[in-house]
């Protein structure tokens, strides 16, 4: 059974939010409010676990930022997901930067909601349909601007190929297939989205749509 907090500022969404969990039998729904502040007071009070999925909006009424929410979520044993029209790229760039484990349109068919829910809990990394068209067009998340080599290695070493492998595969040095991974996380490090490990290369090509599906060999090395 997943646990689940359901966090928005409107009720309506909730209401239908809490029918949907109930009706998939799998999903308990621990918690449902209109603040981040009203979930962390309520686990204290019933001396609750974190729940495994919080659903949020990307905006709250409250005045709180998408970055504090996330952050305070994340750091307090949950996965993210972000319920949201997708209408602010620079918003839906923030809850991403701030450890968020994906979007998911408040236009999608709940049953993609709970399908979501199923996969951040197993662990699993969001194909990032909805959050990929969202930050389309905001230069600010795609200032990475990797070039067509970059991105080429990328997807290959990212899928799980070695780089040497990588290398010969494009018919470029070693040397020179290392350089581009080099650039690329410099290039991530500098747009506030480091990717220090091979994983985190994994996710960051597959959220700027590099990558459409994980491959599980070869992401133990860097």
């Amino acid at each position: 059974m997943t646990s689940v907090a359901l966090i928005d500022d409107h009720e309506s969404v909730r209401l239908g939010l809490e029918a949907a969990c109930a009706r998939a039998g799998s999903i308990d729904v621990r918690f449902s409010g209109s603040t981040v502040t009203e979930y962390l007071d309520w686990r204290s009070f019933a001396n609750a676990g974190p729940a495994d999925v919080i659903v949020l909006d990307l905006t709250l009424g409250d005045g709180t930022t998408v970055t504090e929410n996330v952050r305070n979520l994340v750091r307090d044993g949950s996965s993210v997901i972000i319920h949201s029209v997708a209408d602010r790229p620079a918003a839906v760039r923030e809850a991403l930067a701030a450890g968020a484990a994906g979007v998911v349109s408040k236009s999608s068919a709940i049953d993609d909601v709970i399908a979501a829910v199923h996969t951040v809990a197993r662990g699993d990394l969001l194909n990032n349909v909805e959050w990929a068209s969202a930050v389309e067009g905001d230069r600010a998340f795609a200032d990475a601007q990797l070039s067509a080599r970059e991105r080429e290695v990328l997807r290959l070493y990212a899928a799980g190929l070695p780089l040497k492998v990588v290398a010969d595969r494009l018919g470029v040095a070693y040397s020179t297939a290392k350089e581009n991974i080099t650039r690329v996380r410099m290039k991530y490090v500098d747009v506030g989205r480091p990717a220090p490990t091979k994983v985190d290369l994994l996710k960051r090509a597959m959220e700027d749509g590099i990558l459409t599906e994980p491959r599980s060999e070869g992401l133990g090395g860097s």
